[in-house]
């Protein structure tokens, strides 16, 4: 079985800056790391592999810096690694990103299985992965948090949708996208380490996708949505009070906060 999984290289959520003016994460603030969604669909796409003798390839779209992502999937255990980079694809909404992703998809040509995780955490949208199926025409599954079956015609999985489970099962080619909850992703091993270090990334431009991808639905000027203002709203604090001496007083003020809160109600 062939499997693609789509992972992105993110910045350090806990530490990144964001640039309001520009409306934008500042990347170079904070360090980089494999958007955690993205770790459960390789582990995932690990897990099929293994018992399907298969071959697991890691795609991702960033610039050059975005390889350290790559070679990181491969020392978990993915087979190769694709980067599509150009500054062609520099800001690329979740729509051009899709229209780019699902190009080198395409290009790639052999493939069983895409995984992807639900999310990022700097975008946070959840729409990539639906539109790379929309635009390759294969079925899609959302929200994935246990895969329960796979044959060499179809897999079968468990969906969490606004708490509520479905049971629902796809011929292949098909598309899914996982939840944290589907796995614990392995850590790098230590002879996948010294394989990821040698490995060879492969790098595709636009012009290596040109026959299937259109110049015009890509970057800043195939992009339809845009960032206008972020706002990080302040943190609330709580008000609290010590009681040294005066427990009557304190038993009081509490009632007083649960009646107004009508959490208890007048005697």
């Amino acid at each position: 079985m062939n499997i693609i999984v789509l992972v992105k290289q993110v910045p350090d959520m806990e530490k990144v800056k964001f640039d309001r003016e520009a409306g934008r994460i500042d990347r170079s603030s904070a360090g980089t790391e494999i958007n955690p969604f993205d770790l459960n669909a390789l582990e995932a796409a690990l897990q099929i592999s293994e018992n399907t003798n298969g071959k697991v390839t890691a795609l991702t779209m960033g610039p050059p810096q975005a390889e350290e992502a790559l070679r990181e999937a491969i020392a978990r255990g993915a087979d190769e690694g694709i980067l599509l980079t150009d500054v062609k694809f520099g800001g690329s909404d979740v729509k051009a990103t899709s229209t780019i992703l699902s190009s080198a998809i395409q290009k790639i040509g052999k493939y069983d299985l895409i995984i992807a995780g639900i999310q990022t955490v700097d975008g946070d949208t959840g729409q990539v992965g639906a539109e790379v199926a929309g635009y390759l025409g294969i079925p899609y599954i959302s929200n994935v948090e246990e895969i329960k079956k796979y044959t060499a015609e179809y897999i079968e999985a468990v969906s969490s949708v606004w708490e509520s489970q479905y049971l629902k099962k796809g011929k292949y080619p098909i598309l899914i996208t996982v939840t944290k909850d589907v796995n614990v992703p392995r850590l790098p091993s230590f002879k996948n380490k010294m394989k990821s270090r040698k490995a060879e990334i492969t790098k595709w431009s636009y012009e290596d996708l040109e026959e299937v991808l259109d110049a015009s639905k890509i970057g800043i000027k195939g992009s339809t949505t845009k960032v206008k203002k972020i706002e990080v709203p302040q943190q609330s604090k709580r008000e609290g009070k010590v009681y040294k001496e005066n427990n009557e007083k304190a038993v009081e003020d509490i009632l007083n906060v649960l009646k107004s809160c009508k959490i208890l109600k007048e005697a």
